[in-house]
This record gives C-alpha cells, structure tokens and sequence, in this order.
C-alpha cells in the first residue's frame, strides 16, 4: 500500500499540483491531505479513484506507478534527443493486478467491519 501513497505524490508533483489544491478537491483538510501522503491514514477505494480523476490518470496508472520509467534518462532516447519514441510503459502488468486485487480485497474487508458493527 506504501507504494499507492508514493504514487499519490509523485503524479501530484509532476502535474505541479499542490497538496492544497489536493484537500481542496477532495474536501479534506491540508493536514489530512498530508497525512493520505505520507500513508498515516487508510485509504478507501473510492478516495483512490477521486485522486485518480483530479490526478487525470487512470486508476490502473496510479496503482502501477513505476518512476523508473519517466526518470530513467539514460534508457530514454527520446530524452536523448536521437529522435526514436519512449518505450511505451504498461500499465495492465501481473503487478498492477496484484496490487488492485490486494487493494479491493482490503476494501471487503473494511466494508464488511462497519456492517457488522
């Protein structure tokens, strides 16, 4: 889950988007925004999908988020200014589907602790 927090982050900032900004869209406070970054705080799904859409990425990106792919220059031709494209970054890997199976199944269980209470 650490990795979805970090995710969270790294697609704000390359969007230049502050974490005011952030709380604001989401109606939180500045210091629970914070808090959602740093990973001190459990997040629901649909809060995933809410920062997914302000974030304008898909969900599958911000679960998959792989930063070695945007700042790895030196496998970056295009970066390097040879003129042949990126490579392309797959976002629908056995890793991403892990991750979101692990992340729905938390949710379940999340749901099923306030209906039983």
């Amino acid at each position: 889950m650490k990795e979805v927090f970090e995710s969270i982050k790294k697609f704000r900032e390359l969007k230049s988007i502050t974490r005011e900004t952030m709380a604001a869209e989401l109606g939180m406070s500045l210091s629970g925004y914070s808090k959602l970054e740093r990973g001190e705080v459990d997040i629901t799904l649909s809060k995933v999908q809410s920062i997914a859409r302000i974030l304008n990425v898909s969900l599958e990106q911000l679960l998959n988020f792989d930063a070695s792919q945007i700042f790895n220059v030196s496998n970056n031709q295009q970066v390097q200014g040879l003129g042949s494209t990126a490579d392309v970054i797959n976002f629908y890997g056995d890793d991403y589907k892990e991750k979101y199976i692990k992340m729905l199944e938390r949710e379940i269980e999340r749901l099923r602790k306030i209906v039983g209470e």
